[in-house]
């Protein structure tokens, strides 16, 4: 029987081993570490991770393929029109690491109001200073959680562990944790205008875009802090860096950038550099600038990173290709 050939792009090495120990006996898996590209044109199903753009341009040269499996629950950088007219599943892996990301955004959290990296730095320069690491409790403060899927249920339990109070906005509540977590529900102004600390975990959607912009800014409260795990489009990148200048946001913890694979992927893009919109451009100047901000913590996308989320996310992908394979179809984005 001929075997279904199924290609894996952005294959890390920790993957590689679980990854042909359990794959479905019904498959040829090609495992490849750069993003996706066109390359293998004969393949049924694929496998990609948020780092791999997945445009038309490229799927129009793969007339065999059937399957989009993303290793994620984002799916943002898939071409979905184009997909659904091409009769081209995709699917995503809906939970795998609401614990894991929720606990690193609470990392990003407690480094900036303990001023934890800043301490360090200091430190290995030979400065302590008892007055300049003066921090926040988080006992008692208002966080407001954009987003409460499975991962902002989950940053609602940690915040209610913390004795925080907790302002939510989601156009679909989450009645489960209005009583247990003591959640508020109320609209994105009012959360913006009473939050000490803002969290976002919405996805990123043409509706989300921009959703934290120069006007969003202006309703929060002054020395306001920021986190966000979600996606870099749900925040204007230049909306930001002027808040943070200006001292309406006293701090930011940033898993997730605008224009992030160009930062991971410089020496690429300064080779074709033609190939970047202007925006991107723009964005990418700023990021430098946010880097070098003391009150800025940024990180490469790593909040899902644990050993747990990575295996859950893995069995997912290979349920969905399984389901695939038998006509029952998992997880579908659409």
């Amino acid at each position: 029987m001929t075997k279904v050939k199924t290609v894996f792009f952005d294959v890390k090495d920790y993957e590689e081993q679980y990854l042909l120990e359990n794959k479905p006996e019904e498959c040829d898996f090609l495992l490849i570490k750069d993003t996706f590209s066109d390359v293998v044109k004969d393949a049924e199903i694929i496998s990609v991770f948020t780092s791999s753009k997945v445009p038309s341009e490229m799927l129009k040269n793969m007339p065999n393929l059937k399957l989009i499996a993303t290793r994620s629950t984002g799916f943002n950088n898939v071409d979905l029109e184009y997909c659904k007219n091409a009769g081209i599943q995709v699917v995503n892996v809906p939970r795998y690491g609401e614990v894991t990301v929720a606990e690193f955004a609470f990392a990003l959290l407690l480094n900036l109001t303990r001023k934890v990296s800043q301490a360090y730095e200091e430190l290995k320069e030979g400065k302590i200073s008892l007055q300049g690491s003066i921090g926040m409790d988080l006992l008692g403060k208002t966080i407001g959680i954009i987003g409460t899927g499975a991962i902002g249920c989950y940053v609602a339990k940690i915040a209610h562990g913390f004795g925080m109070k907790i302002l939510s906005y989601d156009p679909f509540p989450r009645e489960d944790i209005k009583e247990k977590y003591e959640v508020q529900y109320t609209t994105l102004d009012e959360l913006l205008k009473n939050s000490d600390i803002i969290s976002l975990h919405a996805p990123s959607t043409k509706e989300n875009f921009h959703m934290i912009n120069d006007d969003s800014f202006s309703k929060m409260k002054n020395g306001v802090i920021i986190i966000n795990t979600a996606r870099g489009e749900i925040m204007d990148t230049g909306a930001l860096y002027k808040a943070l200048k200006s001292g309406k946001v006293a701090g930011a913890g940033l898993d997730v950038l605008e224009c992030e694979d160009i930062i991971v992927r410089e020496e690429l893009y300064l080779t074709k550099i033609d190939c970047v919109n202007k925006e991107c451009l723009e964005n990418t100047l700023i990021n430098h600038k946010l880097l070098d901000m003391p009150n800025v913590i940024v990180t490469p996308h790593i909040a899902f990173d644990s050993k747990e989320a990575i295996t859950r996310i893995l069995n997912t992908t290979l349920d969905n290709i399984r389901g695939y394979l038998k006509g029952e179809i998992i997880h579908n984005v659409y």
